[in-house]
């Protein structure tokens, strides 16, 4: 069972990679060769537990998960920070309405079918979490971050909406992440 390995695995580390394994680290797809090789340093001699990818497109991006995944010795748990999807980092991917245009939905289960999908996708490419949705009260119009990526200003509508896609990513095998507060 996955508890077993997860034991096994964990029990076969020393301090210091059992300690590698909470650090996670922004990765580039559209960096030079020195980014990819310090990458792969930290992957490979530290053994940490994750990258974050940020920016260029999915092929680069599956291409540089599967070389890093090669080179770690304990699997990399694989993020990104999606709220609209996989557009909002990489070009060339299917890009989903912004919450605020969500939060006039009547219907959650829309919500619901549109964080599966972005799930799916993210599956596909094998990202293992997705730092989205963010549940933000759009209450401070002084505020440039939050806007359009609240879902309102209803703290009871932002938290039924955050949660139809919380279950749509989760459905799919895909952690969700409530931020930012």
């Amino acid at each position: 069972t996955t508890s077993n390995w997860v034991e096994k695995t964990f029990s076969s580390l020393n301090q210091e990679e059992r300690i590698a394994q909470l650090i996670q680290v922004a990765a580039y797809s559209n960096r030079d060769d020195a980014h990819r090789q310090e990458i792969s340093a930290l992957v490979y001699r530290y053994g940490i537990g994750g990258l974050t990818f940020f920016q260029d497109d999915a092929v680069k991006q599956v291409e540089l998960t599967n070389y890093y995944q090669d080179k770690a010795k304990v699997p990399l748990m694989i993020s990104i920070d999606g709220e609209w999807g996989l557009a909002m980092r990489l070009k060339n991917t299917p890009f989903f309405p912004y919450q605020m245009l969500l939060g006039a939905l009547s219907k959650d289960k829309l919500i619901y079918q549109m964080g599966a999908e972005i799930g799916r996708q993210c599956k596909r490419m094998g990202i293992h979490v997705n730092f989205a949705p963010a549940v933000d009260i759009n209450n401070n119009p002084n505020n440039p971050v939050i806007n359009f990526r609240a879902f309102g200003e209803d703290k009871h509508k932002v938290a039924q909406k955050g949660i139809s896609y919380m279950w749509g990513l989760q459905d799919q095998g895909v952690m969700a992440c409530a931020k930012h507060f």
